[in-house]
């Protein structure tokens, strides 16, 4: 069974054991799914659980040769979309890992709100600035746009795969088993627009704050913010027009990588509290 591909997960403390230099590895163990506070577990993505699972590919060399995983050793499968599962490595070999797993469950690392950032597309690799901070803080997709602003009018393929295996990255290391849907770059005009919107507009009156409480009684969330040269007044307009609330986010300028991070942050670091 083919596995989606995910590299490897750097930052913070060492693994027990690494020692950095000297051609070491420091290798950082994801958090647990369960939210532990001082337990962490070798985490690799998997197409679909079950009770035993063959890891091939990328996610088998993440396992065998970054992780070193060997017969015997404690592993967390989780499938991208919610679930996961403890198990144990039962083989390991050139081309695939084998895994025995227990009962899959239902991840409780998930936000209760459904949170869609829709962000203009921005330059350089900036967007990764977005994709990996909103994986951690429980954003369910990323809806990537195109207004008129925008200096980057499009997005490759190679580019669009990167923000994805970033979100796999990013979903391994934090305990979640959902990976964040980075969908594909498409006009402003055909922007969709789930559950309360909220746009980011420094003209706007109102701060997010007065906001929040009606945010985090929501079953859905968008929040939309503007390239670095921002959104026109137009479409901030159209998306008043849609029943989107304008807020400014306040008093200093945030950049265009940090403003939808934050939007995300103000409201699902409330809701998990």
């Amino acid at each position: 069974m083919s596995a989606r591909r995910a590299r490897t997960a750097r930052g913070g403390a060492p693994r027990a054991g690494a020692v950095r230099g000297g051609g070491e590895r420091d290798v950082q163990r994801a958090w647990s799914t369960t939210g532990a506070r001082v337990e962490r577990v070798d985490r690799v993505l998997v197409d679909e659980l079950g009770e035993s699972v063959e890891v091939r590919g990328p996610e088998a060399h993440h396992l065998r040769d970054v992780l070193r995983v060997r017969v015997g050793a404690e592993v967390e499968a989780f499938d991208g979309r919610g679930r996961y599962a403890r198990g144990t490595v039962t083989a390991v070999d050139r081309e695939r890992v084998v895994l025995a797993l227990g009962e899959a469950r239902v991840s409780t690392a998930e936000p209760r709100v459904d949170v869609t950032l829709a962000v203009a597309l921005l330059k350089g690799d900036k967007l990764v600035d977005v994709v990996r901070p909103a994986t951690e803080l429980g954003v369910e997709r990323v809806r990537l746009f195109v207004s008129t602003n925008c200096e980057a009018r499009d997005l490759s393929a190679v580019k669009l795969l990167r923000l994805r295996r970033v979100a796999q990255e990013a979903a391994r290391q934090c305990g979640r088993s959902v990976v964040p849907a980075v969908e594909e770059p498409v006009p402003f005009a055909a922007l969709a627009l789930d559950g309360e919107v909220v746009v980011g507009d420094p003209a706007a009156e109102g701060g997010l704050a007065a906001h929040l409480d009606d945010l985090l009684a929501a079953r859905a969330v968008t929040f939309v913010t503007g390239p670095e040269g921002g959104l026109n007044e137009a479409e901030v307009m159209a998306l008043r027009g849609r029943g989107a609330r304008a807020v400014r986010l306040g008093p200093r300028v945030l950049r265009a990588d940090t403003a939808p991070v934050a939007m995300a942050a103000a409201l699902l670091l409330l809701e998990g509290s």
